[in-house]
């Protein structure tokens, strides 16, 4: 019980302590902050605020007793300071009525003078305004006499002075009354003036470049004319020179070109000699350059002269890739091609002489790039157009233009080696037209060629063929009687005069192209064999090809090659006579005229032996054995007796042709004959072939040995000819001869009597006897000699499958 008691004595303390400093914080603390505190009361022991309430009860009370002692206290003093300001406020009164008596009597006293002043004051300030106005009307007079003198400027169209006019009234004049308005709508308006002078001018500017586009053509036009006339008196000096006239230099005077000849008149650039001058025109006569340098000197002023020249530079630019943009059809006449170069000529005149009588607007590098970039375009569209271009003359024509063209440039000093490289393609192009121009010359000679010796009947029409053609021939010559034959046929000068006159069309192409005669010589020599290897070639290849030319033609053609060849050396001098090259230069290149005739000549022969074997064909077609037959007719077959004259009658008309030629065709007829006739005997579509038949083709083969040991063709030693048919009659002897036992036992022996006979041939010529053997002996294998001769054939054929599989294997 103690225990507890003492126990809530403690307790009570501590809720006192508690409190007490709860109450200390609630009297120093915010009291925003004192809901907190407040809320730990409750948050305590159970009725712990209601003790709480107590002790703040008694702490207000300790409060109170405090505030009434403090009151008690100040009260005396408080009541005394109260008494002390009754007493000063009727001194206060009494001052303040006699500050306001003072205050009014002063302002009375002081209001004449105040009037007497602001009077003074006024007429000061109207001297002061006055003396003003005049100092600032004597500063604005300049300034408007000055903007008046702009307006008559502007409306006289004086734009670079109206534009000084205005530099001086910004620098000098209005900044000394800037602060004026009607000068700030001065200051304002000059801008706008500046813009206006820019837009006129750059307008007069666009009307002079529209005028120059118009007039380019004429400019160029003028430009090459006058080139083209200084080319031609400069040839017509060095004709003199070289003939030892003596002529003084040309000289230039005030636009006038003169130069003086022996007889003392003038002569002009056009070579007419005239008493009077004639006056050379410029770009600067045709066209009104002065809108370029006012809008220059403008644009300069106005301090925007880099947008001038970026400006005329791009308009340039544009106008020159209008220029270089050629028509569709440009390559149909040679005027498209002079209308483009006057256009590109005039371009580029005008651009020279704005680099000169300009300083900076266009520069040389501006006009050097414009130049290369307006060369690679040329250069691609004449590369293009003269590809369309299939007639020499207009393809010459257009090189005369580019050399005009390119010397006008270059007297300009713009480089044109590119030009001169380009001429060189379109050398190439030119002489391309030529080749097919004369192609279909040759073509024409071709056809119209009878293929026969050309009759001479008087001394006269020989010397005209001779004079055409370089003809030597010691037996024609010995002959004195006329009329005579001339081995070529006709087409052989006239192609010899067609290849002069290529030369002499190639010729023209390489004069004015400041060539040296080396250079010259080459390209002659170069196009002439592209003539001849190429086109004349290819003729020659056609119409050796050519379904209706026959063996008389085509051995016509041999010896007309043969005449050719040997006419080659005279071209080579006719050029060296054209150039004045001499052949023995170490560069000079050589006619290929030689290989030419002799592959046309290779190709003839070729062709020849093609329709010599085709015509046996055709005789071979012919044959009608019935090769079941039991005995031969006792005579050849007709079809191979009328082969055998065609071949007669045919190497009778070689005997023009060299001896090889002919010696070769007839051994390829023969081999051809051979090999056909073998392949009758082998063909797999014949299944039974009869003694009788073999004899008949005996028979047959007989005669072509015979036919070959004639000698056809002089020249073939011994039986070389005959050799032809040795697989032939090998095969044959075997079969007619029945010697089977010797060609088993020599078979392999390099001195056998069947050395030519292959055991594959045998096997299958006797497998056709064999099946006819057994057709035709069905009642006879009772016969003891049949029956016998059948075993032989069997053993040989296992004989000979043995020799063919041991080939194989």
């Amino acid at each position: 019980m103690m225990y507890i008691t003492i126990m809530a004595e403690n307790e009570t303390l501590d809720c006192i302590t508690e409190h007490e400093r709860i109450l200390q914080e609630i009297e120093s603390t915010d009291t925003a902050c004192v809901g907190p505190t407040l809320r730990s009361i409750y948050d305590d022991q159970p009725n712990a605020h209601k003790r709480f309430m107590e002790k703040l009860d008694a702490r207000i009370r300790n409060h109170d007793r405090e505030i009434e002692k403090m009151c008690n206290f100040h009260h005396q003093g408080f009541v005394d300071a109260i008494t002390e300001l009754l007493k000063v406020r009727s001194d206060a009164e009494k001052l303040m009525g006699q500050v306001t008596d003072t205050n009014r009597r002063l302002q009375e006293a002081g209001s004449e003078v105040k009037a007497q002043t602001e009077e003074v004051i006024r007429c000061r300030i109207q001297q002061r305004n006055m003396a003003t106005t005049v100092e600032k009307l004597q500063l604005c007079i300049p300034v408007l006499e000055m903007y008046s003198k702009l307006k008559e400027q502007l409306e006289s169209k004086r734009y670079y002075a109206a534009l000084k006019t205005m530099e001086q009234l910004e620098k000098i004049y209005i900044p000394r009354v800037s602060h004026y308005r009607f000068c700030q709508i001065m200051a304002e308006n000059l801008p706008r003036l500046r813009e206006e002078i820019k837009e006129i001018s750059m307008s007069d500017l666009k009307d002079f470049l529209e005028s120059i586009r118009k007039h380019s053509d004429k400019v160029g036009e003028t430009a090459m004319r006058q080139a083209q006339q200084h080319r031609t008196f400069n040839s017509a000096v060095a004709k003199q020179a070289s003939v030892g006239h003596y002529t003084k230099p040309v000289y230039s005077l005030n636009g006038r070109t003169h130069t003086h000849i022996p007889n003392g008149l003038l002569m002009d650039d056009t070579g007419d000699e005239e008493e009077a001058d004639e006056e050379i025109l410029t770009a600067q006569d045709l066209v009104d350059f002065s809108p370029v340098y006012r809008c220059l000197h403008i644009y300069t002023v106005l301090g925007d002269r880099e947008t001038f020249e970026n400006y005329y530079r791009k308009q340039r630019k544009k106008q020159a890739r209008l220029v270089l943009q050629p028509q569709a059809n440009m390559h149909e006449t040679v005027e498209g091609y002079r209308r483009y170069f006057n256009q590109i000529v005039g371009f580029f005149v005008v651009e020279d002489h704005i680099l000169h009588a300009t300083r900076g607007l266009v520069t040389r590098a501006y006009t050097d790039e414009l130049w290369n970039m307006a060369l690679s375009k040329i250069i691609a569209v004449l590369r293009t157009h003269s590809s369309y271009c299939d007639d020499p003359d207009l393809v010459l024509e257009l090189k005369n233009l580019i050399v005009i063209f390119a010397d006008t440039l270059q007297g300009y000093g713009f480089p044109v080696n590119r030009l001169f490289d380009l001429l060189f393609e379109v050398r190439d192009q030119y002489n391309e037209t030529l080749l097919k121009k004369w192609a279909l010359v040759f073509r024409e000679i071709f056809e119209l060629d009878n293929y026969s010796p050309i009759p001479v009947e008087t001394e006269d029409e020989y010397k005209l063929v001779v004079s055409r053609f370089p003809f030597h021939d010691a037996e024609v010559e010995k002959q004195q009687d006329f009329p005579k034959k001339l081995p070529m046929s006709q087409s052989v000068p006239q192609i010899y005069s067609q290849v002069k006159e290529f030369i002499y069309a190639s010729l023209k192409f390489s004069e004015s192209l400041h060539r040296s005669s080396t250079e010259i010589d080459d390209m002659l020599r170069k196009s002439t064999n592209l003539l001849l290897t190429r086109t004349l070639s290819s003729c020659l290849q056609n119409l050796i090809k050519k379904p209706h030319i026959g063996l008389t033609e085509l051995v016509q053609i041999i010896i007309n090659t043969t005449h050719l060849e040997q006419a080659c050396r005279y071209l080579e001098e006719f050029i060296t006579n054209i150039t004045s090259v001499s052949p023995e230069t170490v560069h000079t290149t050589r006619l290929y005229g030689l290989s030419t005739f002799k592959d046309a000549r290779h190709a003839a022969e070729g062709e020849i032996y093609t329709k010599l074997n085709q015509k046996i064909d055709e005789f071979i077609q012919l044959a009608d054995y019935e090769w079941g037959m039991a005995e031969s007719d006792g005579r050849a077959s007709e079809y191979l007796m009328d082969l055998i004259n065609f071949l007669r009658s045919t190497f009778q008309v070689f005997t023009h042709l060299p001896g090889k030629v002919a010696q070769t065709a007839c051994m390829s007829a023969c081999k051809h004959l051979s090999t056909s006739l073998m392949q009758m005997l082998l063909d797999t579509e014949l299944k039974q072939i009869s003694m009788g038949a073999i004899q008949q083709f005996n028979l047959d083969v007989i005669q072509c040995e015979l036919f070959a040991s004639s000698e056809p063709v002089p020249g073939f030693q011994g039986d070389t000819l005959q050799l032809a048919f040795i697989d032939l009659r090998q095969l044959l002897d075997l079969f007619m001869v029945w010697d089977w036992s010797t060609y088993l036992a020599d078979y392999g022996q390099p001195n056998s009597k069947y050395l030519r006979v292959n055991p594959a041939t045998a096997l299958a010529l006797l497998e056709k006897m064999k099946d006819t053997s057994k057709k035709n002996n069905i009642f006879s294998q009772f016969r003891k000699n049949d029956r016998d001769k059948q075993k032989l054939i069997e053993t040989v054929v296992k004989q000979l499958r043995s020799l063919v599989n041991g080939m194989s294997s």
